[in-house]
């Protein structure tokens, strides 16, 4: 099938060979990978019934003929991704017709990043690349480099902001064995010099501004309504930072309702930090242009980014869907993020900003109340303990549990427990 997807530019409409190389149109705008998908799937409902045959399959070769039907399978770089848990937490939340959560941290670099990273690295074996780089605020790193050396023949190269990300993401691309160096930059810093390594050598890019990747983490939003057996909620809300991930849920849900696989849209909703909401300052001026910001430190730090390069895809997926744009603060995440972890969830920051702009749009009725809520988790708490002790650790703090330290006497322990 390898004649059914082309690259398209999402302004001007210029379209390309898939199997060039290239990240943008001649007129500098991204592309998008555009699939003849009634040829991949010319029986839609035939196609969706045979999906409960494959569960034995991982999701990407499940999903394939939606995801990236032009991709041989010979070609696919598989670490076991996807089918990821649909936390029912609906009991803890009736203010909500019912609520979900979809943990894209059970993967196996604990992050969605590695939807991405089968399309995009797969991609890259199949065009024999042996070099790939990205510039990474921890997730898109581990997963590059968990991915590339997966791959036959491939060299990880991961370019971090020195200092700006969790001890235990620097671990991962190490422990995968990418070449792995620090910037004194933030990520916008580093993603430009990543766009001019791979312009002057011959260098796959492997962040979400190549629409190859992008195609595979369509597959969070197709997993969700299949294991919901195809009732559509009436929300996806999501955290935004580069934007990749909402265009991703976005396109994948655009294409299943235009093929007549579902017969509803959801709505969609991004969610930001204050001190980097680019987005959402668009978003309130009527989605004006985008003004880059200088992205302010947050615990959030996979979204500590003022210059998203998939902006012109999100506001058009943000459109089709009627979605909202919301921020929330550090106090705000850090909260929900305690909360949900009490739930026996381990989650990140930044799906902690998403579940807390869920609960902010709740209360000023933009999500109403007999309304159902798909949130998705980013990534793995496992990944950010420091950032977990530290809030613990101060009693201030309105969810902290505290660590207790006392004498080795038993009678200083039934204190403690109240005996």
């Amino acid at each position: 099938m390898s004649n059914i997807s082309i690259f398209k530019c999402v302004s001007c409409e210029n379209e390309y060979n898939i199997q060039e190389i290239r990240y943008r149109c001649k007129c500098g705008d991204l592309l998008e990978v555009i699939h003849e998908l009634d040829r991949a799937i010319p029986d839609p409902e035939s196609w969706k019934k045979s999906l409960d045959e494959q569960l034995g399959e991982v999701p990407f070769r499940r999903y394939q003929n939606i995801l990236f039907p032009s991709l041989p399978n010979e070609s696919i770089i598989s670490l076991k991704e996807g089918d990821t848990p649909l936390y029912d937490v609906s009991p803890n939340f009736p203010q909500f017709g019912s609520l979900h959560l979809k943990h894209e941290g059970m993967n196996p670099t604990l992050s969605f990043k590695d939807r991405g990273m089968v399309s995009g690295v797969s991609w890259a074996n199949h065009l024999g690349c042996e070099n790939v780089i990205c510039a990474s605020t921890g997730d898109t790193s581990a997963a590059m480099a968990a991915y590339a050396g997966a791959a036959p023949k491939m060299k990880g190269i991961v370019l971090l902001p020195k200092g700006k990300i969790s001890p235990e993401q620097l671990a991962q691309p190490i422990s995968f064995g990418a070449l792995t160096v620090g910037i004194e930059t933030d990520f916008d810093g580093c993603m430009k010099l990543v766009q001019q390594l791979t312009e002057k050598h011959n260098i796959y890019l492997l962040n979400s501004m190549n629409s190859v990747r992008i195609e595979g983490q369509k597959a969070i939003g197709i997993e969700t309504l299949h294991q919901l057996n195809w009732q559509v909620p009436d929300w996806f809300v999501i955290p935004v930072g580069n934007a990749g991930n909402i265009s991703a849920l976005g396109k994948g849900l655009r294409e299943l309702y235009e093929l007549g696989i579902i017969d509803k849209l959801p709505r969609l909703a991004g969610i930001q930090i204050e001190g980097a909401s680019p987005l959402f300052k668009s978003f309130q001026n009527g989605y004006s242009e985008l003004v880059p910001q200088k992205a302010q430190p947050t615990k959030a730090s996979a979204i500590q980014i003022g210059d998203p390069v998939s902006y012109k895809k999100a506001i058009r997926e943000l459109k089709y869907f009627e979605g909202v744009v919301e921020i929330v603060s550090e106090t705000e995440l850090m909260d929900w993020k305690a909360q949900i972890d009490q739930l026996g969830i381990s989650i990140c920051p930044n799906s902690a900003v998403a579940v807390a702009g869920t609960m902010k749009l709740r209360d000023a009725d933009v999500i109403k109340q007999n309304e159902d809520v798909i949130v998705i988790l980013t990534a793995h708490g496992s990944k950010f303990s420091n950032t977990a002790v530290d809030y613990h650790q101060n009693g201030k703090n309105k969810f902290a549990n505290k660590t207790k330290t006392v004498k080795p006497e038993l009678t200083e322990i039934e204190r403690i427990l109240d005996l």
